[in-house]
């Protein structure tokens, strides 16, 4: 029996629970998804996430770490062969810069336990709360599949957004000559 397995067996047999976090990545995702202020790709990544049962915080990229590094190696540095780090998670601005998304969550231990619980009646009294039934010592491993399904469906939902507006528009990737500035005034 593996470490985690045992973990789990002596919570399910001590009537606790644990948390646990989840990190999902998206790999292959295009350049330039989502938008600079209101649908911003990492803002509705949160949002979805958030909307997961359990679900107590969301980062993206290196997230709470971010507080302990500095401006000088936080920043995801580019040279012509591609970025030197990832510690946006693959979102710029709002945006997609090509690179991973990287998402992790915390869930929390689930509070339907087994073991007795004080509480309070509809009258304030205090009372003893035991959950029978179902027990899951942790609802990590199930919410895993579930994380990897939103962080799907909000990067096809962006896929689709940017394929409505641009029509599948594929710049020339030769460099062309620039246009003279021009000037209307009605």
């Amino acid at each position: 029996m593996s470490a985690l397995e045992d973990y789990m067996d002596r919570l399910r047999k001590a009537g606790d629970s644990c948390g646990a976090r989840i990190r999902v990545t998206a790999t292959n995702v295009p350049v330039g998804l989502g938008e600079p202020l209101f649908d911003k790709l990492d803002a509705e990544i949160a949002y979805a996430m958030m909307g997961i049962n359990a679900v107590k915080a969301v980062e993206i990229g290196a997230g709470f770490d971010s507080i302990t590094q500095r401006g000088t190696t936080h920043g995801d540095s580019i040279t012509p062969t591609g970025f030197l780090s990832n510690n946006a998670g693959g979102i710029l601005g709002g945006i997609s810069s090509g690179q991973d998304l990287e998402v992790s969550i915390a869930i929390k231990p689930t509070s339907s336990i087994i073991s007795p619980r004080q509480s309070i009646d509809v009258n304030n009294n205090p009372v003893e709360v035991i959950t029978k039934g179902r027990h899951d010592p942790c609802v990590g491993i199930r919410a895993t599949p579930i994380a990897e399904a939103m962080l799907a469906l909000v990067v096809m939902e962006h896929v689709l957004r940017n394929r409505a507006q641009c029509g599948d528009v594929n710049p020339p990737a030769e460099k062309t000559e620039a246009a003279s500035p021009q000037s209307s005034f009605l």
